[in-house]
């Protein structure tokens, strides 16, 4: 059999390749300069513009873009079509496309003063082109909040101990911005004291597992496993699709993400993001050392090989088409359009140096496919069993990751609930930024409010408040299946139109830059996704439930009117991405015609 460890090593060689040459080739390619200020430092306010340390501004980033999609993704994808075609996409599309994309929208925001991509496409082809990806942005945000709300809940019903640790890190975490930016008090100490504080909260956890209503099934939670609330819980929205303990932690997820948006970025975003880019590095770095000790060695519980088939078909396990399901189901490990949000959101509002972009937005990306890497080991080593597939995803990376940390001498019952701390840290910090980040896009299409509804939309608790309100609506469905590529379609279409504004921006600003960087996997990515989306809305929620009666009558009010939202988000989400393809593409032509025509005149055309 194989062993996984060649996964690991043919990813870390093209990886290599990628950030040592084609890197370096971008960086040069669009200027960055150490001498001109960023926007952090211009416009300092102590709020959202606030410069931070490299490494710490590495941990918040790498945590933002590294949330569970980049785990449930692949291991969902391998169990439904087989390792080698996800293997294939993360190797090889992780540093031609999403470490670009990453990259570029970071590097133009940088140029645009710390703007959203909503704001340099509006640049170029106006405010309607602009508020167009807004909504749009805004609209696959809200399907972030649900599906990694949704997630969470899932992880801490599975492994209750992870519930605990969680709120131990994210207090410990409030403790450590006011130790850091209101006391300023020694940055290495207090690193050395909280990120063990964290670690110590993984065995807290165990010894201490959390669950809000008893287990479904005798058995199901650890013996010493602390219940807060009894009786069956069946009044819970969701409780008879997702089980009462994890539709009691939906709610409960999102009314955290909702503070935790709303707070200055001090005092939680930029300390616990921090704080798990510790436990990411533990995990990722952890994982991929022990497959290479155990494989060396020969000792951990299990044989570190590969379980899964090569390939199980173009329909795969469960009747799902390869093309284009694929790639919107791995999503985030290869490329991801939230990574524009976060990279001109909130990354580019904290760079102290323009160098910092290359690291943090190249080498941020390629760090979110070693994870994705990580995460098919763990299912390679499990194997796929009776039921396996998108709804045993977690539980797999879990148990996978206990099995492959045995190689270094950590027990099962101590690498497993550490692998789901690691991926519940990084869900709640996507969740959170999300919903910050839906923030700044209704705040941009606004612009001046003037009216009361715009005062109340530039508000930011209410603007949180819409965002968690809808993203809980579509999770009380209980509708994994369907959320998950729907998220998956709509964030990479979102990276398709990053790609256009990177072009867009690049086209205007030199006539003699190529285009080819950002065009090619612009033009790949939005005939994807859109063709997905498509499948999704028509075939898969129209055809297969709204109008099939069966369906119709097994499922009631709540869930119906959750696919119905589905569809329509699907459907606004291709026609607005269409729409400003068309609009980006004039904006190319005419300025790349007026250059020729500058050039045939004997002029010499400006650039900007």
């Amino acid at each position: 059999m194989v062993q996984i460890v060649w996964l690991v090593l043919t990813v870390l060689v093209l990886f290599s390749i990628g950030y040592l040459g084609y890197s370096k080739y971008l960086a040069q390619f669009v200027e960055l300069d150490d001498s001109e200020d960023t926007p952090a430092h211009k416009y300092d306010d102590g709020q959202e513009y606030v410069p931070a340390k490299k490494p710490v501004l590495l941990g918040h980033h790498y945590s933002s873009i590294a949330g569970g999609a980049p785990i449930v993704g692949p291991i969902t994808a391998g169990a439904v079509w087989g390792w080698v075609p996800a293997l294939l996409w993360i190797a090889i599309g992780n540093p031609l496309m999403g470490a670009v994309h990453d990259f570029l929208s970071l590097s133009g925001s940088l140029r645009h003063e710390g703007k959203s991509i909503g704001y340099i496409i509006g640049e170029y082809v106006g405010e309607r082109g602009k508020n167009m990806l807004l909504w749009f942005a805004f609209l696959t945000i809200i399907l972030v909040v649900g599906v990694f709300g949704l997630v969470v809940a899932v992880v801490f019903n599975a492994y209750p101990s992870a519930a605990t640790a969680s709120i131990l890190y994210i207090l410990l975490a409030g403790v450590f911005g006011i130790y850091l930016y209101q006391l300023d008090l020694p940055f290495i100490a207090g690193t050395v004291v909280f990120v063990t504080g964290v670690f110590m909260s993984v065995l807290v956890g165990i010894q201490n597992p959390l669950a809000l209503f008893p287990a479904a099934e005798a058995g199901t939670y650890p013996a010493n496993t602390i219940v807060l609330f009894s009786g069956s819980g069946s009044w819970i929205p969701g409780a008879e699709a997702l089980g009462a303990n994890t539709a009691a932690w939906v709610p409960i997820v999102l009314i955290y993400a909702f503070f935790a948006s709303v707070l200055p970025v001090w005092m939680l975003l930029q300390p616990r993001d921090y704080l798990s880019s510790f436990l990411l590095y533990a995990g990722v770095g952890g994982a991929l050392l022990a497959i290479i000790v155990g494989t060396l060695l020969s000792n951990t519980s299990e044989p570190l090989t590969i379980g899964l088939d090569p390939f199980y078909g173009f329909m795969g396990t469960v009747g799902l088409p390869l093309f284009p399901l694929l790639f919107v189901t791995i999503a985030c490990g290869t490329i991801s359009g939230f990574h524009s949000l976060v990279s001109s959101g909130t990354t580019a509002k904290q760079l102290n140096k323009e160098s910092d972009a290359r690291v943090i937005g190249y080498g941020g990306m390629l760090g979110e496919g070693l994870l994705a890497t990580v995460a098919l080991a763990t299912l390679a080593v499990v194997g796929v069993t009776e039921g396996s597939g998108i709804a045993l995803a977690l539980p797999n990376f879990a148990t996978g990751g206990g099995i492959i940390f045995t190689s270094l001498n950590i027990p099962p019952r101590y690498g497993a609930p550490f692998m789901a701390l690691v991926l519940v840290s990084f869900l709640l910090t996507s969740t959170d930024t999300a919903v910050r980040l839906g923030r700044y896009m209704l705040e941009e299409i606004v612009g001046t409010p003037e009216t009361a509804t715009e005062k109340m939309a530039v508000n930011r608790y209410a603007a949180a408040g819409v965002q968690v309100g809808l993203g809980y609506l579509l999770v009380t469905s209980g509708s994994w299946e369907s959320l998950w590529p729907l998220f998956g379609g709509a964030n990479q279409l979102l990276a398709a139109l990053a790609l256009l504004t990177a072009t867009i921006w690049l086209a205007n600003w030199d006539e003699s830059k190529q285009l080819l960087s950002t065009g090619v996997p612009m033009a790949l990515m939005t005939v994807i996704t859109i063709i997905a989306l498509l499948y999704l809305a028509f075939w898969q929620n129209l055809a297969g439930k709204l109008l099939n009666p069966s369906w119709m009558a097994e499922n009631g009010a709540i869930t119906q009117l959750s696919v119905a939202l589905q569809i329509i988000i699907a459907l606004i989400l291709v026609v607005l991405a269409v729409s400003l393809v068309r609009m980006g593409i004039s904006n190319i032509k005419a300025v790349r015609s007026e250059a020729s025509a500058a050039v045939t005149d004997g002029g010499e055309p400006d650039g900007d």
